[in-house]
């Protein structure tokens, strides 16, 4: 359905779509798997991104899953994350001792390898020495965990931890060493037991994806085989074997996600799709057009268009409050939403463009502790709520479902689409929102994408756009005075939005969007250029 961040819902959907139970075991994509389980570290999406880069699948779940659930996924590995907390604390997480029994190989990565230490007999204590940041590991031991890792000299790993093992289990060795840790690294090699202090899947680690690799590839003997193609080869079968001959309902954004679950889904089940696209004045300048010409006229799938621009933007008159801003379009977009799928009989689906980063943010991966947030993918539905949920890319990151996309045969325009929010324009123009706003905004947003296509930065950057700022500023213009708008330019590079940096984009570059957008776009005199990070700004300006 595109809900994700490109949805037409914003961040009101979850008060009306629910995703399925957490628990609910997801049907093998592959023969092979590895699985982690989470104890709260911030880095656990990058252990599976990491994992995932290799071809092969693996999935997160709280440290806190039944072991019978573990087992039912019948992975090739377990590894088991790092986390805030200490294993000598009174409400530490812990696991259910009985996998070390299993006979699957498990990596412990920092409190991993402090709690996997504790269970099995060692010692862990609070150290006078803590290792926060980059620290130099000697490699003491030839063999396959650090195959292909020079051993000659220190080898530079990021380390984050204030506890450190001081006595290791019976049958266990040291596999690497630092000034602080004596057991930087150590394994059980007949059991297939590895723990490392440091985090192998942050860039500050030399060689670390190199020792992941070791772990999936030597260790638990995956080949990986994962692919898109086989991802989209089990989700189709898995659609059509759910569906059957049912109706699926999907509301269309034209933003990534919306557009490769309507892609995929029409692949499985043609004419059984029906989408529902609703215009709400607040979309990019032609942004409509393009929709509707890729979805019906090249795709050819059953598209409802309704054009609702005037009902939004008379809903806004006034309006100023971002907050109000999003309430008044996202329950405007229900209610159309809700009027056209009553027009329709008997559809027994509704399709959800649910990521996996949604999952994670909204499910306790933190074990014990508190939900992160509740993303509006992913929350909760009306109790009489009839339509069942379908989320076919669930398991995928963004780049995964680009790659999707593209495995699809859609165009890279929009597999390679800049994020867009759900309000639309109506969170980038500040202050009031008016038909003259919209227009002037889209104008210059149209200059912000077409020199920065241009300029070959579309691909290297995650996002840039235009905002309208409700400041007017003196300027000069033909020799006349003027007092006109303000449009800052926001331009961010970032892997998954948790985090972003302002791009240094070039100063001619700067300079064309500036002179362009003053010269070509009416009541418009300055361009600023926002170099603020996220934190402390957000990517968006309301």
């Amino acid at each position: 359905m595109g809900l994700s961040g490109s949805s037409p819902l914003g961040p009101l959907a979850g008060t009306f779509f629910l995703s399925p139970p957490f628990f609910q075991l997801l049907q093998h994509l592959d023969d092979e798997m590895i699985v982690i389980l989470d104890f709260g570290s911030q880095f656990t999406q990058l252990i599976a991104r990491r994992i995932r880069e290799q071809k092969v699948y693996c999935e997160i779940h709280p440290c806190t899953v039944p072991l019978e659930k573990i087992k039912a996924l019948q992975p090739q590995g377990i590894i088991l994350s790092g986390g805030p907390s200490s294993v000598l604390g009174e409400n530490a997480p812990t696991i259910d001792p009985e996998l070390f029994d299993w006979g699957v190989p498990v990596l412990g990565i920092c409190y991993g390898q402090q709690l996997m230490v504790s269970l099995l007999g060692g010692k862990v204590e609070n150290s006078d020495h803590s290792e926060y940041g980059r620290t130099g590991i000697h490699i003491d031991h030839e063999g396959t965990f650090f195959q292909d890792v020079p051993q000659e000299k220190e080898v530079v790993v990021w380390m984050s931890h204030g506890d450190r093992v001081i006595s290791i289990p019976q049958g266990f060795e040291v596999l690497a060493t630092s000034q602080s840790s004596p057991y930087a690294a150590i394994a059980h090699l007949e059991k297939k037991f590895f723990g490392i202090q440091f985090h192998p899947e942050v860039v500050h680690t030399n060689y670390g994806t190199q020792v992941l690799k070791n772990f999936i590839f030597e260790i638990c003997g995956c080949e990986g085989s994962w692919s898109m193609q086989s991802f989209m080869e089990t989700q189709l079968e898995q659609i059509r074997k759910r569906v059957g001959k049912e109706k699926v309902l999907c509301a269309l954004s034209g933003g990534v996600d919306s557009s490769v679950v309507a892609a995929l889904l029409h692949k499985a089940i043609g004419d059984q799709l029906v989408c529902v696209f609703v215009d709400n004045g607040l979309l990019r300048q032609g942004e409509a057009d393009r929709v509707i010409k890729l979805f019906r006229t090249h795709l050819h799938v059953n598209l409802i268009h309704v054009d609702a621009k005037r009902l939004f933007l008379d809903k806004l008159i006034g309006v100023t409050d971002p907050e109000k801003k999003r309430k008044i379009i996202g329950n405007t977009f229900i209610e159309i939403f809700d009027a056209e799928s009553t027009k329709l009989n008997e559809v027994r689906f509704l399709a959800q463009g649910t990521l996996y980063p949604d999952v994670i943010e909204s499910e306790s991966f933190k074990g014990p502790s508190a939900v992160i947030k509740s993303h509006h993918n992913v929350g909760g539905l009306p109790e009489d709520m009839k339509m069942e949920l379908v989320e076919p890319l669930r398991e995928l990151f963004k780049d995964e479902v680009r790659e999707l996309g593209l495995t699809l045969g859609l165009d890279e325009d929009v597999v390679f689409r800049h994020p867009f929010p759900g309000p639309g324009l109506g969170i980038r123009i500040l202050g009031e929102i008016t038909d003259e706003r919209v227009e002037t905004l889209q104008k210059a947003d149209k200059i912000v994408m077409t020199e920065i296509k241009k300029a070959g930065w579309y691909r290297k950057v995650w996002q840039s756009f235009a905002v309208l700022l409700p400041v007017k500023s003196v300027g000069v213009m033909g020799d006349c005075r003027t007092y006109e708008w303000t449009v800052a330019l926001r331009c961010v590079d970032s892997k998954d939005a948790m985090t972003a940096d302002w791009t240094h984009l070039p100063y001619d570059l700067l300079g064309r969007i500036s002179n362009r957008i003053v010269n070509e776009v009416p009541k418009v005199n300055r361009v600023v250029y926002d170099i603020t990070s996220k934190p402390p700004g957000t990517i968006e300006w309301e």
